[in-house]
């Protein structure tokens, strides 16, 4: 049962004097400490252009708390970019940024009692993060994405996005631009603050706050800059504090099992990030539900691609906010069959009821199911011998959905991406990355400069690429991630030599290595001294290392589904 007022076990009672005496000295008096205290978490900060307009937003959800008549409490909690962490050692601290920001919720709530939470991030991994401090602490809460920025524009008035101008160095490096010609991409493709704009793993997580009924309905796709931001962060504080006074519901009320399965549903029919697929059981797991990559592949099979989105299709957040947001989507999945319309959302209502006052698939930007794009979605999982517990490749938009070829084993990113500089490679190579996962990496990075790269050469689907790290939202071509048991952990893909020839069947659902049953168990059984010996750790990482679970199941650092039990309030005079 909620017990709506956490709080008082700082507030009450005699032996609490010292604790009032500190709160008076944050500006309290004793109306407010007679009320419920709301904890306003964000990201807000100017190490990315995702987190920049959350401060604002974040202040404005204060007026909603104060209007409910709580008191409103800010505090901030890190971020990591994707966007300059990528291609180089910081990227190893991007996922684990992830269990940081979960675990600086729980210590916020929990160490100062708060009743309630709203959170705001809109960074890769923040989403997440903060998502998952919810579900762990369990208050009432309300969940806010930030926004995506709006696409600059180019001398002809060509939309460019990021992905313009990681892909343009692949296009400069084979000559197809000049230097200053990228530089011009550079300077025009992210001209506001907000996340990157297209379905790329902010705007996909984004969606899955609407589909678990953590975030207000129709809100994600809302453009970072928009004012009509700061109305949705009133009205969340404002939510937050209905959730308190009627007791729900909470946030392991709303992320279920048939909850996890819209969020995975979404993330098929709007070609979204495979990242999803690492996020959605580790937010499982807070919730104590067991969800495994093998879940998330069933939803995925089974789910049309409906939504023409970037990078896999044409429009952009802006464009999916103009027809409706992530609820047209929502209803044109709903329709078909393919959602649980008995979940509950914030206001209560279920799923099914809060999309009935949305508007329809406009047939452009999001298609009726019976129109579907592609009848399975736009992400699939593949198993097979060199990923018995599967590994993921985003089919959104790939003319060919099998390939056959030699491999090319590189023991590291870097090594991958000089070689791909150097276009040192060959059409028809599977190019190989392993020990790049969660405890090899460690931190799993992801490999947007290697994929950008190869696909701005104009090799995204003469070559493919397989590694136990993982991939942006904005990869696209024959890329194949998250291979799981990773080579640190024994997993196959550390038996794979230079030449083997490695087949992929999308269709099938299959990735497998061709070597014979006698080379297998002869690989198995030698010393592989050419896997990358990993130097002393030290600090965030090696405590990481030491705690995380495999891709498949999340890359979580704890056992979750733990509720914490809150002590009575002292009742003394």
């Amino acid at each position: 049962m909620l017990h709506k007022h956490r709080s008082r076990m700082v507030t009450e009672g005699a032996s609490r004097t010292p604790h009032r005496a500190f709160l008076r000295a944050t500006g309290m008096d004793d109306a407010a400490l007679q009320k419920s205290f709301v904890g306003i978490v964000s990201t807000a900060g100017e190490n990315t252009p995702c987190s920049m307009a959350l401060g604002t937003q974040a202040d404005n959800a204060r007026l909603g708390v104060a209007e409910g008549g709580g008191v409103p409490i800010m505090f901030s909690t890190i971020s990591v970019s994707d966007g300059t962490s990528m291609n180089h050692l910081g990227m190893r601290m991007s996922l684990i940024s992830r269990e940081t920001i979960a675990d600086s919720v729980e210590l916020v709530i929990r160490g100062h009692a708060y009743d309630a939470l709203v959170g705001f991030a809109g960074c890769d991994k923040t989403l997440p993060g903060i998502m998952m401090g919810m579900v762990r602490t369990n208050v009432p809460s309300v969940f806010v994405y930030g926004g995506a920025m709006l696409p600059g524009h180019g001398p002809d008035g060509s939309e460019r996005t990021i992905l313009t101008a990681i892909e343009g160095v692949g296009r400069y490096q084979t000559g197809q631009i000049t230097r200053e010609e990228l530089r011009g991409i550079e300077c025009s493709s992210s001209p506001t603050a907000g996340a990157c704009p297209g379905q790329f793993t902010a705007n996909t997580m984004a969606m899955v706050g609407e589909a678990l009924g953590l975030s207000p309905l129709g809100t994600s796709m809302l453009p970072a800059v928009y004012s009509q931001r700061l109305a949705v962060a009133r009205q969340a504080g404002l939510r937050v504090m209905q959730i308190l006074e009627q007791g729900g519901p909470l946030p392991r009320d709303l992320v279920t099992r048939k909850s996890l399965e819209n969020a995975c549903a979404i993330v098929a029919a709007t070609g979204g990030s495979t990242n999803a697929a690492l996020h959605i059981p580790a937010i499982a797991n807070e919730a104590g539900i067991r969800f495994t990559l093998k879940d998330v592949g069933e939803v995925f099979e089974r789910t049309p691609l409906v939504a023409n989105l970037q990078p896999g299709g044409v429009y952009l957040a802006k464009d999916l906010n103009r027809i409706g947001g992530a609820p047209v989507v929502f209803k044109s999945l709903l329709a078909g069959g393919y959602l649980h319309g008995d979940c509950l959302t914030l206001t209560g209502q279920t799923l099914a009821e809060a999309l009935e006052d949305f508007p329809e698939p406009d047939g452009q930007i999001v298609m009726p199911c019976s129109q579907a794009l592609h009848p399975t979605g736009g992400v699939v999982v593949l198993t097979g011998n060199l990923c018995p517990d599967g590994a993921l490749l985003k089919i959104a938009g790939l003319k060919q959905l099998q390939f056959t070829g030699k491999a090319r084993v590189f023991e590291n990113e870097e090594a991958c991406m000089r070689a791909v500089s150097n276009q040192q490679y060959h059409d028809g190579e599977v190019l190989i990355v392993r020990n790049e996962g969660p405890v090899g990496g460690p931190g799993m990075r992801e490999m947007l400069s290697v994929t950008a790269a190869i696909y701005g050469q104009g090799k995204g689907e003469s070559v493919a690429l397989l590694t136990d790290g993982r991939f942006s939202g904005a990869t696209r071509g024959m890329c194949i991630g998250y291979a799981s048991p990773e080579a640190a952990a024994g997993g196959p893909i550390r038996l794979v030599r230079d030449g083997d020839l490695i087949h992929i069947d999308a269709v099938a659902g299959t990735l497998n290595l061709e070597i014979s049953a006698a080379e297998w168990a002869q690989r198995e059984a030698e010393p592989l001294t050419h896997v990358q010996t990993r130097k002393p750790l030290g600090g965030a990482m090696e405590k990481y290392a030491k705690l995380v679970g495999p891709a498949h199941e999340g890359a979580v650092t704890h056992s979750g589904g733990v509720q914490w039990q809150y002590e009575t309030p002292e009742q003394d005079v």
